[in-house]
């Protein structure tokens, strides 16, 4: 886990990137964000090999590769799970199934956006301030 590498947002809603930029701006997180409208240009980023990002926050509901169909690819790939890339989903609203079949890929997490912005900066603080304390396999390497 690269904990200086960008927070990548796969997020198509327009107006919640431009809520989500405004929080982080407001966080002074010293990662870059960086934003995907959709899974495929997501996973294109991703499979370069110098592609480092510290944690993935990716929408369900997702054009042209929808979030599990990209979780799926890397979950599958031993080159992606050596990366220690923490994979969470972070939706405007779910149903019992997704969250199970979200697990059932191993995400490290399912959260669904509060509608309140202070809420909203709140849950993305804490996600992000944990996984800055959180050490995974990679940082042995």
């Amino acid at each position: 886990m690269n904990k200086q590498g960008p927070i990548v947002v796969i997020e198509d809603d327009v107006d919640d990137q431009d809520i989500l930029q405004e929080i982080f701006k407001r966080l002074a997180f010293k990662n870059e964000i960086l934003f995907f409208t959709d899974g495929k240009k997501a996973f294109e980023y991703l499979n370069q090999p110098d592609s480092k990002p510290f944690i993935i926050l990716s929408d369900v509901n997702l054009p042209k590769m929808d979030g599990f169909e990209l979780r799926n690819k890397m979950f599958t790939d031993q080159e992606f799970q050596a990366r220690c890339i923490p994979y969470l989903f972070f939706t405007t609203g779910t149903h019992k199934k997704a969250v199970m079949d979200a697990y059932a890929l191993s995400v490290q997490g399912f959260f669904i956006k509060p509608s309140n912005l202070t809420a909203l900066e709140n849950t993305l603080r804490k996600i992000i301030d944990y996984w800055q304390e959180c050490i995974s396999p990679c940082y042995y390497d």
